[in-house]
């Protein structure tokens, strides 16, 4: 009988062990978990926080940055290169929205500028800075984590994150053509609902705004998307989980192409 105990095939070690990584967003949500996620795969981490977290996770560098802005990815970057010496694995999963409920009307310009900067512009300007080294190196992996409101924008408060993510996702299949020739794979992450510490302040607007407890505006959400047929958002560990499989050489083959993680809520293929 055949021990396949010993074949690196029958094996789940996702070789991540020294790779160097930049998480955007590592302090929070999603992004926390794909942080504790890789460095329990003993990955080496640069994160970047708006301010340094209160427990940090040993071993992890903690950037304080703006990653909005063009000085906060500037910063980030340079660290990047200082504490790294350059990086095989970029996951860009900060993001969010401030936006006020109110639908279209209640979109000005700072809005609108606001949501792109967080949503798209980050992603760029730290792609622009870091890739050249990648290209150089002739390997390297970006994941670009978008969302499923590209598809299924919410027009009550989240139509310019929507559109911020879909300019994202076209950017990063674009991107993709580009680079994955150069040796450079790039992957979109799109999550549904997820169940995170970022998601209270929005619900409690929705809850605010509609009469309704915390609970009525996560029905309303969930209303909003159509159901989600498993029944509940997703948690940051499943999100995490296949970030960590899809930066790995176990998928080597996968570029250029988006994975939707949101429980059947879109309804289509």
């Amino acid at each position: 009988m055949n021990n396949t105990n010993n074949n690196p095939r029958f094996s789940f070690d996702l070789h991540l062990h020294g790779r160097r990584v930049l998480v955007t967003g590592g302090t929070k949500g999603i992004g926390a978990a794909v942080l504790e996620t890789l460095h329990g795969l003993g990955a080496r981490i640069v994160t970047t926080a708006r301010e340094a977290p209160r427990n940090p996770v040993p071993g992890v560098h903690y950037v304080a940055a703006d990653v909005a802005t063009a000085e906060g990815c500037a910063m980030v970057t340079g660290e990047v290169h200082r504490l790294l010496a350059g990086v095989d694995i970029i996951i860009n999963v900060v993001g969010g929205s401030n936006a006020p409920a109110g639908g279209f009307v209640k979109l000005d310009d700072d809005v609108w500028q606001s949501e792109l900067n967080l949503n798209l512009m980050s992603a760029v300007r730290i792609d622009r800075a870091l890739l050249p080294a990648m290209i150089e190196q002739g390997s390297g992996v970006i994941v670009h984590v978008t969302s499923i409101q590209h598809e299924l924008p919410l027009p009550e408060s989240t139509t310019a994150y929507a559109a911020a993510k879909a300019a994202l996702s076209t950017y990063s299949k674009s991107l993709s053509k580009e680079v994955t020739p150069k040796g450079i794979r790039v992957v979109r992450v799109s999550p549904g609902w997820v169940e995170t510490e970022a998601a209270d302040p929005f619900l409690q607007r929705i809850a605010e705004s509609s009469g309704t407890d915390y609970e009525g505006a996560k029905q309303i959400v969930m209303n909003g998307l159509g159901g989600i047929p498993v029944g509940r958002p997703a948690k940051p560990a499943e999100v995490a989980d296949l970030i960590a499989f899809l930066v790995s050489p176990r998928a080597t083959s996968i570029t250029g192409t988006e994975y939707v993680i949101d429980g059947g809520t879109v309804p289509t293929a």
